[in-house]
């Protein structure tokens, strides 16, 4: 029994339910933002690159010239793909925009947290105790 409630104890912390729910949303958000990235985004890009498909960017280690990179794929042919590498790295940089937004834009609406000042009450009775024991020991010294 002590492992289940052990179990137990554990799911029902609040960190345990904060990462799932942050990672069904992040996966959630994550759609939103390939959609914004594949549907919206890159078609712009594309204009300002006149049409260039960076997936189509690659060259093979043999030497051969291929015509696409599936050709190249299909004759076994070891290819740098540095096309996908780009997209990736633009995919990240959008990501990371959209969050930084996301969060700045959360922050705003987010309430500051009032500070209550803690009065200086004085000493505890264990540090009252602790300074007499030091006291008595510094005039016996």
């Amino acid at each position: 029994m002590g492992f289940v409630s052990e179990f137990k104890e554990f799911i029902s912390k609040g960190n345990v339910l904060d990462l799932a729910v942050g990672v069904i949303i992040g996966g959630a958000f994550g759609k939103i933002v390939s959609s914004l990235t594949d549907d919206i985004i890159m078609p712009i890009l594309s204009l300002f690159t006149n049409n260039i498909d960076f997936k189509e960017k690659f060259f093979a280690l043999n030497g051969q010239h291929y015509e696409s990179l599936k050709a190249a794929q299909d004759a076994k042919a070891a290819v740098v793909s540095y096309g996908n590498f780009l997209n990736a790295v633009i995919y990240f940089l959008i990501i990371a925009f959209v969050i930084f937004w996301v969060v700045k834009l959360a922050n705003r609406f987010k309430r500051p947290q009032e500070v209550i000042p803690v009065a200086d009450l004085g000493p505890t009775k264990d540090q009252q105790l602790l300074m007499e024991i030091r006291d008595a020991l510094r005039t016996r010294g």
